[in-house]
């Protein structure tokens, strides 16, 4: 047998292996969990946007940086290319951050079934009050309560 076929072999047998691991059942860590409990308090409150004045920084500062690189040449255009750079990101960044604006949330304790007191921190959904049964939804940062 060839060095490449007996290659080709155990390539193919690792390949097996990967795809049966990645096809084995278990807990899926983005499997959706649902329960079942009746709220116990709902109090407003306000959940921080989710845009990032990261973002605006950046794409500023790219913009900066091509705008000056259209300006003169040699080292003026270095220097114009910086300065370019740190007047879009600082523009970028106070653009993002004045469209950063929270929204309206709610707070809901969730006793469970179980007996388990479960709080989450959700976007404002009407119709939800106290003594109402419900599900909730999801995991972590993810969940969310919903009428029976």
């Amino acid at each position: 047998m060839t060095a490449t076929r007996l290659f080709s072999r155990i390539a193919a047998l690792a390949m097996a292996l990967v795809l049966a691991a990645c096809a084995a059942p278990g807990n899926q860590p983005g499997a959706m969990q649902i329960r079942q409990g009746k709220i116990e308090q709902i109090t407003p409150t306000t959940i921080a946007s989710s845009h990032h004045t990261g973002i605006g920084a950046v794409l500023g500062g790219l913009a900066g940086v091509g705008i000056g690189s259209l300006i003169g040449g040699g080292t003026g255009r270095d220097v114009a290319m910086v300065v370019g750079a740190i007047g879009g990101t600082m523009a970028g960044s106070e653009v993002a951050r004045r469209y950063d604006t929270p929204i309206a949330g709610q707070e809901i304790f969730v006793r469970t079934d179980s007996g388990v007191l479960i709080e989450v921190t959700q976007p404002v959904t009407p119709g939800l009050r106290v003594g109402q049964r419900v599900f909730i939804q999801g995991n972590g940062v993810d969940a969310r309560v919903t009428p029976q």
